[in-house]
């Protein structure tokens, strides 16, 4: 049935007079009392009965009568709340980054989202900058956020660089490097990454490390530096003032640039006509740390 069903139902029921009733819904007498008959026959029983004086209605009427007057009052409530949420940004916002943008940069950005966006519901996954990728081709999330070069063709933010540095409590220039019998403790990651480690090796030393230590995750990676068992190379989005006591020795590539790494985000075309996608993305063009330049 339709809005306009339910509506002749109400009004007859208040009513219980065909004059009345036509007269408040602006039609004639005779199309009003069709289409109560075409209702009647499609509830399969009378709804009301006609007397000289008006509409007496049935207990079969009653019950509809009720229920359509509830059916209204919820479609006005359903209508108020989408014209009210009209400037309200709601929904999943799907997000897949990597893991140490993730662990180190993500957190203080979705604090000030969630504060900002309440009814918006965070949908995450982390991993490697490759397995962000294949999230997006995949199309899995709305955005992803990756680090290193990245070959996506939709839109994209270069969001930050960060500079890589040498991490030890002992080694002090990458000269005390040569003859070091202190591990270079390495962290797993995308195959990237690891080869910009290695081509910075290569250029800088004839051989590779006396000793390694290879762990899962960057942070484990960290703290082993800090207290002392190797050196380690991490980006400086993992390191922070409270580290102290260690040293830091800026790394630079073969022409003397510091080598640096970036982290891009990128997005479907689709996805960025969501309101709590494009909420994310202005924020993130907004802050201050972010370069929020779209390429």
């Amino acid at each position: 049935m339709q809005r306009t069903d339910w509506q002749i139902i109400v009004v007859l029921a208040e009513e219980k007079n065909m004059r009345r009733a036509a007269d408040r819904l602006f039609v004639s007498q005779p199309a009003l009392s069709q289409r109560l008959q075409s209702i009647e026959e499609d509830w399969g029983v009378p709804l009301f009965i006609r007397t000289k004086r008006g509409l007496v209605i049935t207990p079969e009427g009653e019950k509809v009568a009720a229920f359509a007057k509830e059916v209204i009052a919820q479609e006005n409530h359903l209508r108020e709340a989408i014209q009210t949420s009209e400037e309200d940004v709601f929904g999943t916002l799907k997000i897949a980054v990597a893991s140490i943008a993730g662990q180190y940069w993500l957190p203080k950005v979705l604090k000030k989202f969630v504060t900002r966006y309440p009814l918006v519901k965070i949908s995450l996954v982390t991993g490697w900058s490759s397995e962000i990728m294949r999230h997006m081709y995949e199309d899995d999330s709305h955005i992803g956020i990756v680090r290193g070069e990245t070959k996506w063709r939709g839109p994209k933010i270069h969001l930050f660089s960060d500079s890589l540095h040498l991490v030890d409590t002992e080694i002090a220039s990458l000269d005390e490097l040569h003859g070091s019998q202190k591990p270079f403790i390495q962290f797993k990651s995308d195959s990237t990454y690891y080869q910009v480690i290695q081509d910075w090796w290569h250029n800088h030393f004839k051989k590779a490390p006396e000793r390694t230590i290879v762990v899962d995750q960057i942070e484990t990676c960290k703290q082993m530096a800090i207290n002392g068992i190797g050196y380690a190379i991490l980006p400086s989005i993992s390191l922070t003032e409270k580290e102290r006591g260690i040293h830091r020795i800026p790394l630079k590539d073969k022409n003397g640039a510091p080598l640096a790494r970036d982290t891009w985000l990128v997005a479907h075309e689709d996805a960025l006509k969501l309101k709590q996608v494009k909420a994310f993305v202005d924020l993130l063009i907004s802050d201050e740390s972010s370069d929020g330049c779209w390429l």
